[in-house]
């Protein structure tokens, strides 16, 4: 899942960031609202979730929910701010807001939340993703693999494994291509290596074979990869 940090805190931003990316969140922090909105704005970025501050230099968070309310993007977003009187959290809720988190907040609370939003809106994912033998658990972040003899594995993926598995398993036997994958997976300014896409192919398909699993994605060979379901 892709998540849009809007935060002009930086110790507060930066654990933030930490956090969800522990949980296996891609995370794109940005430390105003002006430049959240470019964010928004660009086509070829897809988010699932925003997190925006309200008071933000600039583009307030409040102004950022309502212009993108205004364009009736149904985007979910989870505000965060120092105000706490119910007039307050009335006006952002009444702005579009679907959650609201008064600061100082601990970490598990905020992915709590997350979970939260992820149940209740239609156009996030379920928690558990199913496909083929492979089934993905986002509240456990773990993924299993069935195998032929009927057995069950746990198997142990870091962040970006899971993350690039969820991704083939959201589009199963469509081929992606490297700046496909670039693009949705890592996040903006990461400056990744130039092979990094196929060295985290290679451990990906060496780790679901060691479980069972081995075979399930393919190499289309100048195109990209592609995750195989019959």
């Amino acid at each position: 899942m892709r998540i849009l940090l809007v935060e002009d805190e930086p110790d507060l931003g930066r654990a933030i960031k930490r956090t969800l990316n522990q949980h296996n969140y891609i995370v794109d922090w940005v430390l105003n609202g002006e430049e959240a909105w470019d964010y928004l704005e660009d086509t070829f970025l897809e988010y699932d979730l925003a997190i925006f501050d309200w008071l933000l230099p600039g583009l307030s968070g409040l102004e950022l929910l309502q212009r993108l309310r205004y364009q009736n993007n149904p985007l979910p977003v989870l505000m965060l701010t120092a105000k706490d009187s119910m007039e307050d959290k009335v006006m952002g809720l009444d702005a579009g807001a679907d959650d609201y988190l008064v600061k100082p907040f601990g970490m598990a609370e905020l992915l709590a939340r997350l979970r939260a939003l992820q149940r209740r809106s239609p156009q996030l994912q379920p928690q558990t993703l199913k496909v083929g033998n492979l089934e993905l658990d986002y509240g456990t972040n773990t993924v299993k693999c069935t195998e032929t003899s009927g057995e069950t594995k746990v198997i142990p993926l870091t962040s970006k494994e899971f993350q690039l598995l969820e991704y083939f398993m959201r589009h199963p036997n469509q081929i992606l291509n490297r700046e496909q994958l670039l693009e949705r997976l890592w996040e903006l300014g990461s400056q990744p290596m130039s092979n990094v896409v196929a060295a985290q192919m290679r451990l990906l398909r060496k780790k679901l074979s060691e479980y069972g699993c081995e075979h399930l994605i393919e190499t289309v060979y100048g195109l990209g990869y592609r995750l195989v379901i019959s």
